[in-house]
């Protein structure tokens, strides 16, 4: 296993629309194994892989690990088949775009098949933060950033903020 580095934005990366898996073979578990690392090493609850400059449609989650425990979970080829017209406000962060949260308003609860680790179709139902986090690393499968869903005086106010905090960390 092996920590990836995380893209961060504007790179031109993470707008890309993924590709769907073809095949989970031992490659891939290899890209799950490393983006599972990744994701804890980052301090984060989900990472899609084209976070770490791979366009599958692919990605982990853990949202155990808030609360010190690990449950990762995998998810690949992803589809909501379902979401409620009830909408919920929650705040949002992302690892592509570091030290930046603002709230976003996205469905209550949804519906989703995806394949697991082992390419077994799953459906699942969630609601609250798994909801949440599923359709917040689902939107990066779509090269769709958390504040690509904000204003326009938002989401320009949020990416100065991060472009003065890299060039701050440069400079430190």
């Amino acid at each position: 296993m092996a920590i990836r580095p995380v893209l961060t934005a504007p790179d031109p990366r993470l707008k890309v629309v993924s590709e769907p898996v073809a095949k989970v073979d031992a490659e891939l578990r290899t890209l799950i194994d490393d983006m599972i690392e990744t994701m804890y090493d980052a301090d984060g609850i989900g990472l899609a892989a084209i976070q770490v400059g791979v366009p599958k449609r692919m990605l982990v989650m853990d949202i155990d690990q808030r609360d010190g425990k690990k449950n990762p979970r995998v998810f690949i080829n992803p589809v909501i088949t379902w979401a409620s017209d009830e909408m919920a406000v929650t705040e949002e962060g992302c690892l592509s775009i570091p030290e930046i949260w603002d709230e976003v308003e996205r469905p209550a609860r949804i519906k989703a098949e995806y394949l697991d680790r082992d390419g077994k179709k799953q459906e699942l139902e969630a609601d609250g933060l798994l909801a949440v986090c599923l359709q917040h690393e689902m939107d990066h499968l779509e090269g769709i950033l958390f504040v690509d869903h904000l204003s326009k005086l938002k989401r320009t106010m949020a990416m100065k903020k991060l472009q003065k905090a890299k060039k701050l960390k440069a400079a430190g």
